[in-house]
């Protein structure tokens, strides 16, 4: 007579914890910095719905409502929002595909020592500090620059692009992407190396070159990290990031470069109208949450996997 198969018994909670306590202490610091820094200045919220002073603190200001957000709406919203759209859809066509790019080219350099140099240096300028970096672009774009020399031998004429609202989104975004590209081929070189090697041995078979094998296998293989890595960033979509729009813009370009992280500095810290200034944050946040978790299933509803 068969032995019965004894049935596995079902894991409680407190057991799997047991098993895997050690890799639940490796988020302990993750977890601390995010309740740090994180979930207690949301306390800090309350500001924008009150006519905040310093002496009273944010429990014994005013309330006063919605009265910041009816302002944002009625005076400063439109501009500013086309200002914030305009360039993060810019930004995002240009520096998203950028790292995917750059990967796959990593990806298909045989020579291991050229390959690790290569990788080296295009990862250096995520460390520089973006005053250095806004140093070096006003040095190139100056009207004595090595950028108008380049123009001027063409038989162009020398222009202080920095001055001029038509260049400013430009430079803003090719200057991120050259920062950053490098450093967001981590993610994607990981993905690469985890497709099974049959794969591309396979295509050789079938006589696919390399562009094929990267076009119908590479990029296969990544896509789930390429669909995730395109939710995080369409729900940062209103962030354009503080430090490249301050350090670039001055006041002929500020028309064009006035986005939310730039307006909340002028209204909030120098003008010092902190419950108006935290209202425009907040919204610009309750903005990327919506778009988050819309893309998200948009994503999820196309089959493919989200990140929920």
């Amino acid at each position: 007579m068969a032995e019965a198969i004894p049935v596995p018994r079902r894991d409680t909670l407190s057991r799997y914890f047991k098993r895997n306590w050690t890799l639940y202490m490796l988020l302990v610091p993750a977890a601390v910095y995010l309740f740090v820094f994180m979930y207690i200045p949301m306390y800090g919220v309350l500001i924008a719905f009150k006519d905040f002073r310093f002496n009273k603190g944010i429990l014994g200001s005013d309330w006063i409502g919605f009265d910041n957000f009816r302002i944002l709406f009625e005076y400063d919203f439109t501009y500013v929002l086309s200002n914030s759209v305009i360039l993060s859809l810019y930004d995002l066509a240009v520096t998203f595909p950028m790292p995917i790019l750059l990967a796959l080219l990593l990806n298909e350099v045989r020579h291991v020592a050229f390959k690790r140099v290569s990788q080296t240096i295009v990862y250096l300028p995520h460390f520089i500090s973006w005053v250095v970096i806004a140093g070096i672009v006003s040095q190139l774009l100056q009207l004595d620059g090595p950028l108008n020399a380049v123009v001027a031998a063409l038989g162009g004429e020398r222009r202080l692009f920095l001055l001029e609202p038509s260049y400013f989104r430009s430079i803003v975004v090719f200057t991120e992407a050259w920062k950053e590209a490098g450093w967001g081929t981590i993610i994607y070189l990981a993905a690469i190396s985890t497709i099974d090697p049959q794969q591309y041995e396979a295509a050789v078979a079938d006589g696919a070159n390399r562009v094929q094998r990267a076009w119908y296998v590479t990029l296969p293989g990544i896509r789930s990290a390429i669909v995730v890595l395109l939710i995080l960033r369409i729900g940062r979509i209103m962030n354009n990031g503080f430090e490249p729009v301050f350090l670039l813009h001055n006041s002929l370009t500020l028309k064009v470069a006035d986005v939310f992280e730039l307006y909340t500095y002028r209204v909030g810290l120098l003008l010092g109208r902190f419950g108006y200034a935290t209202a425009v944050g907040l919204f610009k946040n309750s903005i990327g949450l919506i778009l988050i978790i819309g893309t998200n299933y948009l994503i999820r509803r196309m089959g493919e996997r989200a990140l929920w």
